[in-house]
């Protein structure tokens, strides 16, 4: 908020954030000790669907107002606003007006946050949260529209497999959004999921999947999660420790230091680039391990049994940090980084655009994310990028394939110019703003965007086999081929 209707000052800016971020911590912290009592005391075989679903709710929306104070209004109104469409709109209708009434809203919070409260500064809190929950609203109304509004035959395995065949009642409707596991960091998942958690037929869906008497059992295993949450306790512990000794030594805005860029070697500059980045992800890194823990200790997130026969808990993870810092091209890395957030677009806009799925995708995750001017020129020279990396993958790569040392003499290669490409790209989602991208770039000679066009310019572009969607009749799948032309 402002103070006396006058932009804060330095200090009280800094004491505002760290406000925030102790609350977020403690109602983490909170929710993780809530998570493990829901499990043991309020299981499906202890408590009915009702009272799992009303604790889920009370505690969720306590820990909204306590970390967002009366910005949680906000979350509340979008929730229930969106509540009077589900149940009054038509059902061919009822995925069109959520969305635009959830983006809507959406987006007029971040516009708020740039021209009344000076690039967000003070509201940053609560627009993660409503972020979270836009997610689910869409989500749920699209595949309420695929369960009641279109038939089996129209839609994907995908899309059958999540269609919610009856409108969930305000108890089950808000249990979903507002739920303490995800209300303050998500991430978001299904309708019918969630719903299986709590009715006690999440882990028992999955386990039906695996023929358990050829592997010698008599009965159904119990997996516990335990393990799983433990093991993401101890990324959440080390990623803690690395936000509070590295974020604050090397940050970001030191890159565009005028003394910094007069003294300092481009070379020099790549690698501070390189280092400034690595020391901003611990915080995701955090956030996102300690919201998948959470939702593993109530025991939500079972996802299977994998090839050796473990028990996997990642059914809600948002991110793998190994294939993240081993990433050898920009589509593994972005295929490993905010994975919910990546399906959720697959899943309301991708596998639904009546044309030109790709760029409405593109249009609508930079909407989702704000209007901050630099998380568009993120996604501009993200495109740009991946493209130039894609031409040269596909004309360079065969040529390194003959011999193991050239195959990682090429890996290696690919895995720096990968991470420097990725730090050059995010560099202005963090800055926000015109001005200093245009000075960071700058500095940088615009590398990475000229590379880029020269090997789009010079390389022959392959056609890409796009992957589409396949509903389950031909008529459909042939009316899908032709959807990107």
């Amino acid at each position: 908020m402002e103070l006396d209707g006058k932009q804060p000052s330095l200090f009280q800016t800094c004491l505002i954030i760290r406000n925030f971020q102790i609350n977020f911590v403690a109602c983490q912290l909170f929710a993780l000790l809530a998570a493990f009592w829901f499990r043991i005391y309020l299981g499906p075989s202890h408590a009915s669907s009702a009272v799992r679903h009303a604790f889920a709710t009370l505690f969720g929306i306590y820990f909204a107002v306590f970390c967002f104070g009366w910005y949680s209004i906000h979350l509340f109104v979008l929730v229930l606003m969106n509540y009077g469409i589900m149940n009054m709109a038509s059902i061919p209708n009822i995925h069109r007006y959520s969305f635009v009434v959830a983006m809507g809203y959406l987006t007029l919070c971040h516009i708020s946050r740039i021209y009344i409260f000076h690039y967000g500064i003070l509201t940053t809190d609560f627009s993660g949260p409503l972020m979270i929950i836009t997610q689910k609203i869409t989500t749920l109304a699209c595949q309420l529209h695929d369960g009641i509004g279109r038939q089996a035959e129209e839609l994907t395995a995908e899309q059958n497999r999540l269609a919610v065949k009856t409108r969930p009642s305000l108890l089950e409707y808000l249990s979903y959004l507002l739920n303490f596991m995800s209300i303050i960091a998500g991430p978001c998942s299904n309708y019918k999921d969630y719903i299986a958690f709590i009715e006690g037929r999440h882990v028992h869906m999955k386990l039906l999947e695996v023929n358990w008497k050829q592997k010698g059992y008599d009965r159904l295993p119990d997996p516990s999660p335990t393990g799983a949450v433990m093991y993401k306790l101890c990324i959440t512990l080390i990623s803690l420790v690395l936000f509070l000794t590295l974020t604050k030594n090397f940050p970001m805005a030191y890159i565009i230091d005028n003394e910094f860029l007069e003294k300092t070697p481009f070379l020099t500059r790549l690698g501070y680039l390189y280092v400034v980045t690595q020391s901003a992800k611990p915080k995701y890194y955090f956030a996102w391990t300690l919201a998948d823990a959470v939702n593993n200790a109530a025991g939500y997130g079972f996802s299977g049994v994998d090839e050796r026969g473990a028990f996997r808990w990642d059914l809600l993870s948002n991110l793998n940090i190994w294939n993240i810092e081993t990433a050898t091209s920009f589509k593994m890395y972005i295929e490993n980084w905010n994975i919910q957030t990546a399906a959720w677009l697959k899943r309301v806009c991708y596998d639904r655009a009546p044309w030109y799925p790709t760029a409405l995708t593109f249009v609508l995750s930079a909407l989702w994310h704000g209007i901050y001017p630099g998380y568009y020129f993120t996604f501009l020279t993200g495109i740009l990028i991946t493209l130039a990396a894609r031409a040269i993958r596909n004309n360079c790569r065969h040529y390194f394939l003959s011999s193991a040392p050239l195959k990682m003499a090429y890996d290696v290669a690919t895995w720096v110019v990968t991470q420097l490409a990725v730090c050059y790209t995010v560099a202005p989602f963090v800055m926000l703003a015109v001005e200093p991208t245009i000075k960071f770039y700058k500095s940088m000679y615009f590398h990475m965007h000229i590379l880029s066009i020269l090997v789009l310019l010079l390389l022959p572009i392959r056609p890409q086999t796009h992957s589409v969607r396949k509903p389950q009749n031909q008529a459909n799948q042939n009316s899908v081929k032709s959807k990107d032309k």
